[in-house]
Formats: C-alpha cells, structure tokens, sequence
C-alpha cells in the first residue's frame, strides 16, 4: 500500500482562535503506518495525542484532541489540509494547546505543504478500507451529517442564516483518491475560506471565555447591515469554510472513504457522531 508523508518539515507560528496563546508548530516527516499525531512538545514526557476519532474530547466551535491530561484544540484546519493532500504520517510538535489560527483559513497549510512536497512511502500491510455500502446518518433537529455510497469522495453542504449577507448556502466538491498526489478542488475551492462569526454572538463567546485570539484579520465577521471586513474571496466562502472543518473533522478516520458527505446545518459534534457511526458501521 503506497502513503506518503513530508518531504520536509513546516514550521508555523501564531495566536490560538480561542485561547489567545502564541504557539509554534512544527510538522515533521514520520514513517510508513505512523499516521497523524500532534506532541506537546512543552508538557512533562512530550505526550503524543493521536489523530483519532477516539482522541476527540471537546466539540465546542472547533475539535479538540486529548489523551489524559493534555489536549490540543482547533486541529480541524491543519488536518484537513494534511489529509486532502495526501499526507498520511506526519509528527505534528506544538508547544502550547491550540493549533494556531493564522488567516482563518487552512490556505497557509497547504502552501507550505505544497512547497515542499511529498515523498511517497510503501506500507508493508494493507490497511482495511473502510467501505460505505449503506447511508449513514445522524441528525439533531433539521441538522444532519450523512455518508452515502458513492462512486468518489465528496463533500456536499449546506448553510442557512438570518443575516441576508449569508442567506441560504450551498457548495460541493470531490477530493482525489488516495492514491493521486493531485490537490484537486480542496486548494482551490475549499483550504482558502476563512472562518467566520456572527456580530450578535460576539460578546457573548468572549464572556465565556471563548474566541479570545480571534481579529478581524483571522475571522470574517457578519451583522445586520453586511460583513465587516469585506472582500470575501468567494461569494459562498461561509459553506465553503464549513466543508473545510467537515473534511478536517473526517480526516480523524485516518482515510476517507468512498462515499458522498453531506451535511446541512451541522456542527463539529455532527461531524463527529458521524464518523463514530462510519467506525461503528465498520465492526
């Protein structure tokens, strides 16, 4: 089974959306079969937190990852970005609990990645693909997340808000199969939509202790009379930045099946029961 992982290592630094704090992350090359995993490099023993539907401990406005003690929040950006191109191992070191938020978007990850490549890795033992031979749903309210059968990985969704400046959006796209290098529709279409955040929520989030590194230059903002901090670079770039953290939030399955994704209205927590359905299905 061919995989592949970094020709070099990136390093980025920046503020966390929710915890304010600066941090460094540094994504080294890892062998064959290793998979994705972050390092608390600043913690006692360097805990190793797996990329792991099984690690996810939160889902609050973004995806966290724990194993005992330590944590790291907000992974659903750069592991999109990993796992759309093709990077199946990869040591990710950060030195404090939240992945930077750098322009809201996962456009730096994947420049950085497509900078310096890939280099293609051989898996002695085949890896169980997981299938999906039947639709799989979960839903909460008339919000769902499905995988369906399909012919090519796809992700589908759907948004729907008050705010005229968003309105009802939609937006599709395919990802290339495992075995291509291509980085297809993600780079284009998907890895530069930046977060976003409604006016009307603001104070709250911060009262609560959330959103504390988040700026206008990192989150796009939007009220009753429009956006403000226009231009968007996409006329749908809110449904777009939500098939980014469906596809950083799947990615936790390690390989992404052959099926359509759809999701309408969703939240991390359905992406997340989603894919412990996928994994359930599976035994």
């Amino acid at each position: 089974m061919q995989q592949h992982t970094l020709a070099d290592e990136i390093i980025q630094t920046g503020v966390g959306l929710h915890s304010g704090v600066t941090t460094q992350v540094r994504i080294r090359p890892d062998a064959a079969g290793s998979g994705r995993y972050f390092v608390r490099v600043d913690l006692p023993d360097t805990p190793i937190i797996p990329a792991q539907v099984a690690a996810v401990s939160q889902t609050v406005l973004s995806t966290q990852l724990g194993k005992g003690e330590a944590y790291v929040r907000t992974v659903e950006h750069l592991l999109a970005s990993l796992a759309a191109m093709g990077v199946d191992n990869a040591r990710i070191e950060i030195d404090g609990p939240e992945v930077p938020l750098l322009d809201g978007s996962a456009k730096v990850w994947t420049d950085a990645i497509a900078q310096v490549g890939l280099m293609s890795q051989n898996l002695t033992k085949d890896k169980a693909p997981l299938v999906i031979d039947q639709p799989i749903w979960v839903r909460q309210g008339d919000a769902f997340a499905c995988a369906l059968p399909a012919p090519e990985t796809r992700f589908t969704y759907g948004i729907d808000f008050d705010l005229a400046a968003i309105g009802n959006q939609w937006h599709s796209c395919s990802l290339p199969s495992q075995n291509e290098n291509a980085y297809g529709s993600f780079v284009a279409e998907i890895a530069p939509a930046r977060t976003f955040g409604l006016l009307h929520q603001i104070e709250h989030l911060q009262q609560t202790g959330l959103i504390k590194g988040g700026t206008l230059d990192n989150a796009l903002v939007c009220g009753p009379e429009g956006w403000l901090n226009p231009p968007l670079r996409y006329a749908n770039e809110p449904v777009r930045h939500k098939i980014l953290d469906l596809v950083g939030d799947l990615s936790l399955l390690g390989i992404f099946p052959c099926a359509h994704f759809l999701a309408y209205k969703a939240s991390h927590n359905l992406h997340i029961q989603l894919a412990q359905r996928i994994l359930d299905f599976r035994f």
